[in-house]
């Protein structure tokens, strides 16, 4: 895995620099400042394998408003620093020309924004830097949860305190899971283990409080794909009966023809993932005693396809009135 993973990243960066190094020029700025340089092999000028605490220490430098993307100028200051910390001299950094930097950066996007945002998240960087194949299993790109479903299942099995946080501990515990999914629990130390957790811990826990809410463990816990992102699901007038088939046996797993339980919260995730970056449990619950009490019509606490029919034409009749509803567009 990390060897494809190294060879996909040694091959983009060689192209980037063909682009870019016929249109640089040189400054007397002092080149120390390109940070990237200090992990580059000395002879080879390959990047050497990063440890959890470098790759975090290379995250920390970029995202510099702490919103969880390297985006914007970050983005340009990134991929100039990745092409450019490959000269060795210390003579000045160099100047990338603006056209250049955009052909670089559609070429960098095109490889490794796999969501198409135009941002790159923590899980594309560790993609795009070759990084200790054991942490780069935590963020399980190869191999994400079928569906929110499946991550509320996790979420209440790793919160063993019900605080409605996963805590240090409780992380831990669920970073070491993902290591016996891989078979490599043998492979860690307890004292890498202490390191990946708080690693993992600080790169997502966006607002500080030392645990992960819900919002900051669905971005270290991914899912194939919320299905209520889907351009049908904007459009009333498009939206059919097969449209809310697929929906509705999305969410019933266990095939009740009732979405109940973990379920509607799979399903309230999904919903609150459209409108808010960031949320909790108490957040969620809240959202749920709204849902049960505009649209279970029999007050059974579950959500039928009929009630489904109705929740979903009218979320449509609202992204329509408000063009702007949702924060994003995602197809």
């Amino acid at each position: 895995m990390t060897v494809d993973i190294c060879q996909k990243s040694c091959k983009v960066v060689k192209k980037l620099i063909q682009e870019i190094f016929s249109t640089m020029a040189t400054s007397a700025e002092d080149k120390s400042s390109n940070f990237l340089r200090q992990f580059r092999d000395l002879k080879t000028r390959e990047f050497k394998l990063l440890s959890a605490q470098q790759f975090m220490e290379v995250w920390n430098h970029y995202d510099t408003d702490g919103n969880g993307f390297i985006e914007g100028s970050e983005l340009d200051s990134f991929l100039t620093q990745l092409v450019t910390s490959i000269n060795s001299q210390d003579i000045g950094p160099e100047v990338v020309s603006p056209t250049a930097l955009m052909d670089a950066k559609t070429l960098l996007m095109n490889a490794f924004d796999e969501n198409s945002d135009g941002k790159i998240d923590i899980a594309e960087l560790a993609q795009i830097l070759p990084t200790e194949e054991t942490f780069l299993l935590l963020f399980r790109r190869d191999n994400p949860l079928e569906s929110s479903v499946e991550f509320m299942k996790v979420w209440r099995e790793f919160d063993k305190d019900r605080s409605g946080y996963i805590e240090a501990d409780e992380l831990k515990n669920f970073l070491l899971h993902l290591l016996k999914q891989s078979k490599r629990d043998n492979d860690v130390s307890e004292e890498q283990l202490i390191t990946y957790t708080d690693t993992v811990l600080q790169l997502f826990d966006r607002n500080k409080d030392g645990k992960l809410q819900l919002s900051e463990m669905a971005k270290l816990l991914p899912v194939k794909e919320n299905f209520l992102c889907r351009p049908v699901f904007k459009s009333a007038s498009k939206l059919t009966k097969d449209d809310i088939d697929k929906v509705f046996r999305l969410y019933d797993r266990d095939n009740s023809h009732y979405i109940e339980n973990e379920e509607l919260n799979g399903f309230l995730k999904d919903l609150m993932d459209l409108v808010e970056e960031d949320y909790d449990e108490a957040d969620l619950i809240q959202c749920r005693e709204a849902l049960l009490r505009d649209c279970d019509q029999n007050h059974d606490g579950k959500i039928d396809y009929n009630e489904l029919r109705m929740l979903l034409m009218s979320y449509n009749q609202v992204s329509i009135d408000n063009p702007g509803f949702e924060q994003e567009d995602s197809s």
